[in-house]
């Protein structure tokens, strides 16, 4: 086994499940898509169970125990092989890691239920880099990218690590610094049904940092954050349009031609 840090990873897998998110199922399908895509590329079965919804993410930090709980239950029951779930977003995989067995703490059943759960929680990058070790070829023309990761994904998953190191492994792709990197985009999940005015802000500082680096596209490991810093480009007219990582990585590195 692989150590990183604290988490030890696992060999590569024949299967996984895949826990798409209700926002890739709502908003981004093809975000779903091409995470199926680069797994079955490298070998992966991935299975998806239909019954899935949300992570309880939006409850939980809205201050819901109960709604929370009741939700993180019927998503335990829903991967009862003991393979890795593949998550393709920080936050989500964030809930579902780290506060599931916080969650069940009073319950000494569910508990040791959860925690074996959430030792079986992995990010899409951070899957790719340290237990697929994923090798892509750059199809693509040079170009200038931006990398937004969610505030949550950051602190709770690296993910801008891991995609660093994966977009690293494109020699046409520039990452693009920016100024407001580590900063909140302002959808927060309810906070910008909460505080829209503050959330549009947040998110207009976030794309003129984005803008001011002269990136042609920005790609982000989160659904929530990449729409609602694309909506807020559309509504400034703006053309330049983010892109999940997993759809940018499948389109770089030339879809099934794209590994070595």
């Amino acid at each position: 086994m692989e150590q990183t840090g604290s988490r030890q990873y696992p060999e590569k897998p024949a299967r996984v499940y895949l826990f798409g998110t209700c926002l890739i199922d709502l908003f981004c399908p093809e975000a779903g898509i091409d995470t199926v895509r680069l797994l079955e590329r490298e070998g992966i079965e991935v299975h998806f169970p239909a019954d899935q919804t949300c992570c309880g993410q939006p409850a939980h930090s809205s201050g819901f125990p109960e709604q929370t709980r009741a939700v993180a239950l019927s998503q335990l029951r829903l991967f009862p092989e003991p393979w890795p779930v593949i998550v393709p977003s920080g936050s989500c995989a964030g809930m579902m890691r780290h506060h599931y067995p916080k969650i069940f703490a009073d319950d000494a059943r569910l508990l040791s239920e959860a925690k074996a759960f959430a030792e079986r929680i992995f990010e899409l990058s951070e899957f790719l880099l340290h237990v697929v070790k994923i090798r892509l070829i750059d199809q693509g023309t040079p170009a200038r990218v931006a990398l937004h990761t969610s505030c949550a994904a950051r602190r709770e998953m690296s993910t801008h690590l891991h995609a660093r190191a994966l977009l690293g492994q494109l020699p046409g792709v520039e990452v693009a610094l920016h100024g407001h990197e580590s900063e909140c985009c302002g959808f927060g999940g309810t906070f910008s049904l909460k505080h829209p005015a503050i959330s549009s802000a947040m998110a207009c500082d976030k794309v003129e940092a984005i803008k001011e680096t002269g990136a042609q596209t920005f790609v982000s490991a989160d659904c929530g954050c990449m729409l609602n810093l694309n909506h807020t480009l559309q509504k400034r007219g703006d053309d330049l349009q983010g892109q999940h990582l997993a759809t940018f990585l499948w389109q770089r590195s030339g879809g099934e031609r794209g590994q070595r």
